[in-house]
């Protein structure tokens, strides 16, 4: 009778590429979707409030404020109101956060494919970061409603590293605390202007997620806007191959 015969995994030592850095919203989480969802409940809401205006116009007035103050600026209800009916109404103000916090409970979702690839990359023995833009506490608060809050060994964000991307400082930051070098990890993420020069300029392999690339239609167009990734994924299951690629590639250059 035949013996059972088990191919080990390779240590993480002997694979080329060691590291993931993910980008969080519009990489692993369709955020983009929660958001536009979450503003239009939340303009609904003020309407059966009281507020004299239409869902289109008040929608498109929140995501001005949005584009000027940034896409998780944490009173834009207060700047609307106070812009549109000249004060903050706290009937309507409540309408609108509660509205907002339930639509955002039931719209934020994974992309497809997100935990199958996380999954797969932990069992490969790949370790894992988030580097964020976001937040801390809205940071954690997404990962933990998606489930996702156990699958990574760090999780960094703009109230950790003090730096927004493109600066290469959080990505510094990730690579010094998981001890990996740059040479070896990878980061991808949804914007080129933010993840993929802040990689690049880190000295990550880089790869961009165009399937979440959403976000620019309410951002100002930002110095490095022509940034070149080294890898374009259509789906988060490609970069699987990114990293066979990756790993094959150095492993054949070792060998030559």
């Amino acid at each position: 009778m035949a013996e059972n015969v088990e191919f080990p995994v390779p240590r993480r030592s002997d694979r080329p590429i060691q590291a993931v850095i993910f980008d969080l919203d519009n990489t692993l989480t369709d955020f983009m979707k929660a958001k536009e969802d979450s503003i239009r409940a939340a303009v609904q809401a003020m309407i059966d409030a009281g507020l004299p205006l239409g869902l289109q116009e008040a929608t498109d007035q929140i995501f001005a404020i949005y584009k000027k103050r940034g896409i998780e600026h944490q009173r834009v209800f207060n700047l609307f109101l106070e812009q549109t009916i000249g004060h903050n109404d706290d009937r309507i103000l409540a309408a609108a956060v509660v509205a907002y916090r339930r639509a955002r409970d039931g719209s934020l979702v994974t992309y497809p494919h997100a935990r199958l690839v996380l999954n797969r990359l932990l069992k490969e023995g790949y370790k894992m970061a988030v580097v964020s833009d976001a937040p801390r506490f809205e940071a954690w608060i997404r990962l933990t409603s998606l489930g996702l809050q156990h699958s990574f060994d760090l999780v960094l964000t703009h109230d950790d590293t003090g730096a927004h991307k493109p600066d290469p400082r959080p990505f510094q930051m990730a690579l010094e605390i998981l001890e990996v070098p740059a040479e070896r990890a990878v980061v991808i993420g949804d914007w080129k202007e933010r993840d993929i020069l802040g990689g690049r300029n880190a000295g990550l392999h880089t790869v961009y997620a165009r399937y979440g690339d959403q976000y620019s239609q309410y951002a100002d167009k930002l110095e490095g806007e022509g940034t070149v990734p080294d890898f374009v994924v259509d789906d988060l299951l490609q970069l699987l191959d990114v990293m066979d690629k990756l790993n094959g590639a150095a492993a054949t250059d070792k060998g030559d």
